[in-house]
């Protein structure tokens, strides 16, 4: 329905538009004629006045009051001069001089109608004929109406540059009265058709009123003036989960109100909660009646300002404990518990962070109620960890933000590196480098992190094709399972043949899998020349039986075993245990976390070819081939 409303809408402003165009147009082209007739004209009275004032000039040295007024003749002469120019638009045609007193007087009329004699006083817009006077220079009198035009034209004659009287020809024509009653049909016919189109107008603009009154009601719920679940339902498709952080409350005992004081109580008491939780919320943020008594809050994260859900949270839960609930003369004391969740971002669905806000909601109710218990609320307090959501990812990904630093793997006996792991980063806005503890979790099993895996790729091969040296990367098991992480790989081992007997693809092994498929897989990889690691090797799940039936070629033992080899006889044990085991299988062994020189010596002597660690050198932005 909204989008039918829409649609008719821009038809209707699409129509109207092109009339009210189409009626502009008539209306300038009416307005262009006018202009035009005025021009043709006015250039006509200019011909004429030139002509007149030659002839004057012809028959006059100087002094014209004296000259005309001394021989009637040339008057009359000149009169029938002038007459000739007379036409039914050119109607008069006469020259006036300003006496002593101001009054302007008759010196010739060439009209042939309505004739002033020689020195007769004509009554004039004095105002308009002294300007003309003054300046001396020509000056238009213009009078219109719908019907005709009257136009006054004024010339100064000049004697030795002084003004000795004006010349003034009045023409008109009805040439605009013809017009006019051409174009008004047509000008009414777009009054029609406007007072149609207003009148479908307001009928559509009352429609969309009545249709979003109407959806306002289906969306509301009626008692607590807060949306719905039918709203919660198309916010919900639309939500970007990344915007939000999410409460969800709980009145505590609402049914003993319910049971103690009568259902229109426990009404009551709902529609001065949702009050209360109106007041305490920004108009961004989205209250919806979730339940009987249970409340979603959706708070908004304005961009550059901070928003904290669970500093909001507990101001309504101070609230409501501090208010004082009276119906029908009896005091009502309640409580409220709050469960809410900062990191949205790290959920794959609204509906699991939601799931998770329910969970610290039960936590809270079991913690004894009014409380307010927030997920990772720890965490967020720690400076240390930061906070990052998917779209500061894209983000980070689209203004090639994400990097790679590089840590050497050296062989213990010679202390040369024989290659680098890259450790992906991403560049915060204010340039501060994040780790990939914040952020890979949150972009997990989305096509960000698909995205991320290709560009770590790219910047991977193209340290290979500079530096011609060898670099290992990160993969989970799960990754080489997921068809579109598998075929990303393939692609950029396809691009990049010749350098792919320098890539190590590093396995972390702390998840369950489906060896036959990863098998598979590892062994395409393979036949490209890439070696296979596995790293963090004795956490996790640490399955021996793996070697089975994945093509190994390197593990990595973990570090937290290798810190605690020199104070742990269990440490030292299991690290030769995988050194035996890896020797018999023709496996290369790593020892990652090689934190100090007494470390270092024991994995020596235990026979560990190759160490990773910052005792031996810490990752670095760039790439180095010697220590």
């Amino acid at each position: 329905m909204k989008v039918i409303n829409k649609i008719y809408i821009f038809i209707t402003l699409i129509i109207f538009l092109s009339i009210g165009f189409l009626y502009h147009s008539i209306l300038k082209i009416d307005e262009q004629t006018k202009n035009n007739i005025e021009k043709i004209l006015i250039s006509k009275a200019n011909y004429i006045s030139k002509n007149v004032d030659e002839e004057i000039k012809k028959k006059v040295e100087k002094n014209l009051f004296e000259t005309l007024k001394n021989n009637p003749k040339l008057r009359i002469w000149l009169e029938d001069a002038f007459s000739i120019s007379v036409t039914p638009s050119f109607k008069y045609i006469y020259i006036l001089y300003r006496d002593k007193s101001g009054n302007y007087r008759y010196l010739l009329d060439g009209s042939k109608e309505d004739k002033g004699e020689f020195n007769q006083r004509l009554n004039v817009d004095k105002e308009r004929w002294d300007k003309a006077y003054d300046t001396k220079e020509v000056h238009i009198i213009m009078q219109n109406n719908i019907d005709k035009l009257f136009i006054t034209y004024l010339k100064p004659i000049l004697f030795n540059g002084k003004v000795e009287a004006i010349l003034a020809i009045d023409f008109s024509t009805t040439l605009l009265y013809t017009i006019n009653n051409a174009v008004a049909p047509i000008k009414k016919i777009f009054l029609y058709i406007f007072a149609a189109i207003f009148f479908l107008l307001f009928i559509l603009i009352y429609q969309i009123i009545l249709n979003i009154y109407t959806k306002k009601e289906s969306i509301t719920d009626p008692l607590t003036q807060t949306y719905n679940r039918n709203f919660l339902r198309d916010f919900l498709k639309n939500i970007n989960l990344s915007k939000y952080q999410i409460a969800m409350l709980d009145i505590d005992y609402f049914k003993k109100i319910n049971d103690n004081y009568g259902h229109k109580a426990g009404d009551y008491i709902l529609a001065q909660t949702a009050e209360i939780i109106r007041d305490s919320i920004r108009p961004k943020d989205v209250l919806v009646r979730f339940g009987g008594e249970e409340f979603l809050i959706f708070f908004y994260k304005e961009k550059d300002k901070k928003t904290d859900a669970f500093e909001i949270s507990q101001r309504i839960r101070k609230s409501l404990q501090d208010k004082n609930f009276s119906y029908e003369g009896v005091r009502i004391k309640l409580t409220a518990s709050l469960g809410v969740v900062l990191k949205t971002g790290h959920y794959k669905t609204i509906h699991d962070a939601i799931k998770k806000a329910d969970e610290r909601l039960y936590l809270a109710k079991k913690q004894g109620r009014n409380k307010v218990v927030a997920q990772d609320k720890n965490s967020l307090s720690n400076s240390n960890n930061e906070y990052v959501s998917i779209s500061d990812v894209k983000e980070a990904l689209d203004h090639n933000r994400i990097i790679c630093h590089y840590q050497p793997i050296v062989n213990l006996s010679s202390s040369e590196i024989v290659k680098n792991e890259a450790l992906v980063r991403m560049i915060a806005k204010d340039g501060n480098i994040i780790y990939p503890n914040s952020f890979l979790d949150v972009i997990h099993n989305t096509n960000i992190y698909n995205d991320m895996t290709k560009m770590v790729l790219d910047i991977v091969f193209l340290q290979i094709r500079q530096y011609k040296s060898k670099i290992s990367i990160n993969l989970n098991l799960s990754d080489i399972l997921n068809t579109n992480i598998y075929q990303i790989v393939l692609e950029e081992l396809e691009k990049n043949k010749n350098l792919a007997n320098y890539l190590t693809i590093e396995l972390l092994e702390y998840e369950q899998i489906d060896e036959e498929i990863l098998q598979e897989r590892l062994l395409h990889i393979k036949s490209f020349g890439v070696s296979i690691a596995l790293d963090d090797f004795g956490s996790g799940y640490s399955n021996f039986s793996i070697f089975q039936t994945l093509p190994i070629d390197i593990l990595k033992i973990d570090g937290s075993i290798i810190k605690n080899i020199n104070t742990s006889k269990v440490a030292f044990s299991i690290v030769d245990s995988i050194i035996l085991f890896c020797k018999r299988l023709d496996i290369e062994v790593v020892a990652e976390f090689v934190h100090s020189e007494e470390i270092l010596n024991i994995v020596k002597d235990l026979g560990v070819e190759n160490g990773q660690g910052f005792h031996l050198a810490k990752p670095r932005e760039k790439m180095i081939k010697k220590l």
